[in-house]
């Protein structure tokens, strides 16, 4: 296991995270009853799709020598009925829903651009994210 998550103060959602040699604070906001003393757990989820969409971005782009000067990607969170997304296979109750803006810099023709929006939903993690995912919990003692 890469990544541990720990109890991180006195507050309920108060969280240290352990990656690797890396070390943050996650939390939930304010108005959700938390102390806002980090991401929330929805942002650290928005911030992986982000990441990798932009790292993906720019190593397919530098593979295909595109003059992709920068990117920038805007992700939101929110949850819709199901019966209003015209696109998804289920029809009823609710479901999460991710957008993602991206913002690609550079004098990119529309073919190039096209294509970089293309491979965007082929990075890693948004394929984890659409694909059936298990999860495997188990108590060590």
């Amino acid at each position: 296991m890469n990544v541990v998550v720990r109890d991180g103060g006195p507050g309920v959602f108060d969280t240290r995270v352990s990656a690797g040699r890396h070390e943050f604070a996650a939390d939930e906001p304010v108005a959700a009853g938390g102390a806002d003393a980090g991401p929330s757990p929805y942002d650290l989820l928005l911030a992986a799709l982000g990441t990798c969409t932009v790292m993906t971005l720019r190593l397919y782009a530098q593979r295909r020598s595109y003059p992709l000067t920068g990117i920038t990607v805007e992700l939101g969170h929110d949850r819709i009925h199901a019966e209003d997304c015209a696109t998804c296979d289920t029809k009823d109750g609710r479901l999460d829903r991710i957008r993602r803006r991206i913002t690609l810099d550079g004098d990119l023709t529309a073919a190039q651009r096209a294509d970089l929006l293309r491979v965007a939903d082929r990075c890693p993690v948004h394929r984890t994210l659409t694909s059936e995912v298990v999860i495997e919990s188990v108590e060590t003692l």
